[in-house]
This record gives C-alpha cells, sequence and structure tokens, in this order.
C-alpha cells in the first residue's frame, strides 16, 4: 500500500491553531502591553525592522532570538516573562512581571520596556496598557473603594467576568505616564492559565479598540471631502434635466462628472482598507468582551455597556461614512447614464437635422443635374448639328439644298438623337 501524501500546509495551519498560548499568571503579578503600529494602511510594512526592534529588547536582557520568519515569540526578560506578537498591521509586546508595585499603577511597572527602545521603535505606539492584577479583597466595598480611588467614576466600567473567577476595572483614560490602566481582582483557587486569559482578552479590548478608532478619523476626514463634492453632483443632476437649453452643455457636464466620478473613486480606494480593518476589528472587540461573561456589580456600569455608549457611536460613524460613499458613487454612475441619454437623444436630434439637411441638398443636386443635363444636350446638339451640316452640305449642294436649309432640317433630328443617348447615359448608371 502506498504512502499517504499530506497536503504540504497540513501541519502548518494545525500548529498556527496553537502558536499563540495564553499566559499562565500566579497572584499577584503586573501585566505591560504596548502596541506599534508604522504609518501604513496595508501589510507591506517591513516586518524585518519590526523583528530587528525585537531582537534589540532581547540581546538588552541576553535573551534568546526567534526562529527567521517567526510571527510570534515567547520567552524569558529578565524576571518578566515577555510575549511578542506581529499581526497584520501592528505589533504587540508583553510583559508579565511577578509582584505589584506598593504604589497602583506605578509607572516604574513599564520601565521593563526602556523609554530609549520605545523611541527607537518603527512606527508609533497605538496603545500602552499597565495591568495590575492581584487576590480579590473579601469585601466588595473595599474593591468599589479601591476602583474609585485608582479611576475616573464617571468613566468607570466595573464587572464580574468568567463566572465570578474575577472582578475586572478600568475608566479607558490614558494617565500622566502615557497608560491606559486595568485592575484585575482574582478570586482565590482561580487556576492560572484562567487569570492569563483574562489579562490577554483586557489587553486585546484595548488594542483592538485603538486601532479601530483610526477608522473614524478617517471617516471624519472623508465625510469632509464628500460634504464638497455632494452639492456639486447634485447640481449636475439637477441641470441635466433643465428644459429650454437652461442646463449645462452636455462636454461641460461630462466634464464635471468625470472630476467627481474620480475623486469618489480615489476616495474609496484610499479608505477601503481602513474601513475594512475597523469592520473586522470591531467584530473581534465585541467578541472578546462577550467570552468574558460579564456580570454587573451593584448598577456600575460594565465593559460592554461602557462601549455601547462610547465606542459603537464611533462605528457607526464609520459604517455611515462608508454607506454615504457608496451611495454617491452609485449617484455619480446614474448620472452618467442620464448624461449618456441626453448626448444620445441630442445626437439623434443632430443626426435627423443632419439628414434634412443632407435631403435638401440632394435634392437641390437632382434639380442642378437636371438642368446641367438640359444645357448639356443642347450644347451637344448644337456642335453635333455643326459636324453634321459640314458632313453633309455637298450632298445639300447636289440635292438643291441651301446651307441654311440643311442645317435647320438637321436641328430636330439630332437633338432627339442627344436627348435619347443621354437618357440612356443616365439609366446606365442608376
Amino acid at each position: 500500500m502506498p504512502p499517504v501524501s499530506d497536503h504540504p500546509l497540513r501541519y502548518a495551519t494545525v500548529n498556527e491553531l496553537h502558536a499563540r498560548p495564553f499566559p499562565a499568571l500566579d497572584l499577584p503579578c503586573t501585566a505591560v502591553m504596548m502596541a506599534f503600529k508604522e504609518p501604513v494602511d496595508a501589510a507591506g510594512r517591513d516586518r524585518s525592522r519590526d523583528r530587528a526592534h525585537l531582537l534589540d529588547l532581547l540581546d538588552r536582557n541576553g535573551a534568546a532570538h526567534p526562529q527567521p520568519e517567526a510571527t510570534h515569540f515567547s520567552g524569558s526578560l529578565g524576571r518578566s516573562e515577555l510575549k511578542w506578537e506581529s499581526h497584520t498591521e501592528f505589533v504587540t509586546y508583553s510583559a508579565f512581571t511577578p509582584g505589584v508595585s506598593a504604589r497602583p499603577f506605578d509607572p516604574v511597572e513599564t520601565e521593563v520596556f526602556p523609554e530609549d527602545w520605545i523611541s527607537s521603535a518603527p512606527g508609533g505606539r497605538i496603545a500602552s496598557v499597565l495591568i495590575r492584577i492581584e487576590t480579590m479583597p473579601d469585601s466588595k466595598e473595599d474593591i468599589y473603594a479601591r476602583a474609585e480611588e485608582w479611576f475616573v467614576p464617571e468613566s468607570l466600567a466595573l464587572s464580574t467576568v468568567v463566572d465570578g473567577a474575577a472582578v475586572i476595572a478600568g475608566d479607558f483614560r490614558i494617565d500622566p505616564a502615557g497608560n491606559m490602566r486595568f485592575a484585575v481582582f482574582v478570586r482565590p483557587g482561580t487556576g492560572r492559565r484562567r487569570v492569563g486569559r483574562i489579562v490577554q482578552r483586557l489587553c486585546e479590548i484595548e488594542v483592538y479598540r485603538a486601532v479601530s478608532m483610526l477608522g473614524l478619523i478617517r471617516a471624519r476626514e472623508l465625510a469632509a471631502e464628500l460634504n464638497r463634492l455632494d452639492p456639486r453632483l447634485s447640481a449636475l443632476i439637477s441641470g441635466l434635466d433643465s428644459s429650454g437649453g437652461n442646463g449645462p452643455a452636455p462636454e461641460a457636464a461630462l466634464h464635471d462628472l468625470l472630476s467627481i466620478s474620480s475623486e469618489l473613486e480615489r476616495q474609496a480606494v484610499r479608505v477601503s482598507f481602513r474601513f475594512g480593518a475597523t469592520q473586522a476589528y470591531e467584530a473581534i472587540l465585541h467578541q472578546r468582551i462577550q467570552v468574558l461573561r460579564e456580570e454587573r456589580l451593584e448598577g456600575r456600569q460594565t465593559f460592554g455597556e461602557f462601549m455601547m455608549r462610547r465606542y459603537d457611536p464611533a462605528m457607526r460613524t464609520v459604517k455611515s461614512a462608508a454607506v454615504r460613499l457608496d451611495t454617491l458613487s452609485t449617484r455619480a454612475e446614474r448620472a452618467a447614464e442620464l448624461l449618456r441619454t441626453r448626448v444620445d437623444v441630442d445626437r439623434a436630434a443632430q443626426n435627423q437635422s443632419l439628414l434634412e439637411s443632407m435631403d435638401r441638398r440632394a435634392d437641390l443636386a437632382l434639380r442642378l443635374q437636371h438642368t446641367v443635363e438640359g444645357l448639356s444636350v443642347v450644347a451637344i446638339s448644337y456642335y453635333a448639328v455643326s459636324l453634321a451640316s459640314y458632313a453633309l452640305y455637298p450632298l445639300g449642294i447636289m440635292a438643291g439644298l441651301s446651307k441654311e436649309m440643311l442645317t435647320a432640317g438637321l436641328v430636330l433630328p439630332v437633338l432627339g438623337l442627344v436627348w435619347l443617348a443621354v437618357r440612356r447615359i443616365r439609366k446606365s448608371f442608376h
């Protein structure tokens, strides 16, 4: 029996399912996550720069290097455990350090990533998260007191997650050190990997929120362009059905329509990747919140409710801008069809007028032809009579006829013969 031949990518695709394991965290600990994004909208960024930046960090701590083509890496970074992931648009660095500082959310905790190393990153820092993970207090009042002390009360989101395994808190505000802060209070006895999954979800919620909000900035820029193009397109469409010659000439209308259509197409190309990415990131963010299985605590807003009030309107703005762009493009296509119909009607009228003019000219030419034929019969007959009279003059003398009588007698027969010859020639052409 011949050996079974596997697809060359079979093992690679299966290994990808297990390539990014969740961290296993002991209590208490601190998590720091940073995401860097180059100012590009496509996957064509230079990933070798991201790898060089990672190797710089590893070399500073004497850590081992990842495989040459790796898109993820886990290893030791001094006292911390480092997790590096390369995504389509951005790259993330997560460091998990045992213990917590005496001062909650002390900026010193982020020094696992040196400032000079951060400043040398390819692209800018799109997200920076500092998470404090500690054992859940015995009293809920202690949780409320700490959360209200650490975070802005009006923006505070607080909920129980994963069937009561932990309480998460955060206000989605950037502190003076440039970090987004979250707190995780873990129930005693919760498994290390479950804690790691909760922390990983919080990091993903923040980074996907950050990159998806880039779509809102692009949507606002697009709205300004559409506000400029919409009146031009509306005026052009309104002028297409103007009667009495008050509308724009088809050539001028076509030029304006081409200008508007090309601008709409340029905007569509410019925002298509960003809007598509925003839609994907929004779906991932809501999925990450959903798997946390939040439960409300004492009437406090959950992370899902916070996103519904503060984040979802931004995403609806992005979707509205995309729909408006598609609508304007469709209107431009319909305007092109209307303009094409108008041009066809004008061309048909011009052709009808041209045909009438050609018919009149043909009629005049026919009349002129008949006139010329009559004159040509007379002229040919004149010369024919003269030649015939010279040829028959000797016979006329013998018959006793004068030259005048001979010429007069030849006029009618010659004229008739010439007329018949011209008529036969004309019939041969038709």
